[in-house]
């Protein structure tokens, strides 16, 4: 059974406990769970990636332009598949495409992002890093809560910030095993990838709780195939 939802403005005025282990743990086990659908649609984006990359020299507009639009609602696909499995339901590959059905809040949430962190860098590194980590959950809080773009952003930073360095250890490890994947020849990201996603899913599941609504821009249960 998933964690019962909490209180968020609780959780930021009063804190939380943070288990790098059982998130890694439990991310494995949801990735046990849908391996043929994750590895899938890792290969999806990597197909895509490479079209992007192949692209003449003239066209390498379009590539950027299909970047800015495709990766906000593409980079939610793991959750919306990673929560159904939490719920005990059982997701189908058309669930990964779930963002496109709640595009403008994905799409600003995951531009905003970008344009911050990307800033944050600039000057003088930290701010990047810290926001980097910091908007961890923006995502998943769109997807679950229903939250639109800025409130996901800000509730993300508040509720990282409790723990911020825990969770900038844990946001660390992910990104090592990943390169470990990229290592393998890059075939090792199409399980690293959706496995940290997993991961990061099942912090979100400890910490804040999953509501027992539906996720934002599915269709109704009764109208699902």
């Amino acid at each position: 059974m998933y964690s019962r939802p909490q209180n968020i403005d609780a959780l930021i005025n009063q804190g939380y406990a943070v288990d790098m282990g059982k998130y890694l743990s439990r991310g494995w086990e949801l990735f046990q769970k849908n391996i043929g659908g994750f590895i899938g649609f890792a290969l999806v984006l990597a197909a895509l990636v490479i079209v992007v990359g192949v692209l003449p020299e003239r066209l390498d507009f379009l590539g950027t332009l299909a970047s800015v639009v495709l990766t906000g609602p593409l980079a939610a696909g793991w959750y919306y598949v990673t929560f159904r499995l939490m719920k005990q339901q059982v997701p189908t590959f058309n669930d990964f495409f779930l963002g496109f059905n709640n595009f403008l809040p994905l799409f600003l949430a995951n531009l905003l992002v970008n344009i911050f962190v990307g800033i944050g860098m600039v000057f003088l590194l930290l701010p990047g890093i810290f926001l980097a980590v910091a908007y961890i959950f923006t995502v998943p809080l769109i997807v679950e809560r229903r939250f639109d773009f800025w409130a996901a952003m800000e509730t993300s930073r508040k509720l990282i910030t409790k723990q911020w360095f825990a969770i900038f250890v844990f946001v660390l490890v992910l990104v090592l095993i990943n390169i470990l994947g990229a290592l393998l020849l890059g075939v090792g990201l199409l399980v690293t990838i959706p496995l940290t996603s997993c991961a990061v899913a099942a912090a979100y599941e400890d910490i804040v709780g999953l509501s027992t609504g539906g996720l934002a821009g599915e269709m109704p249960v009764s109208d699902r195939i």
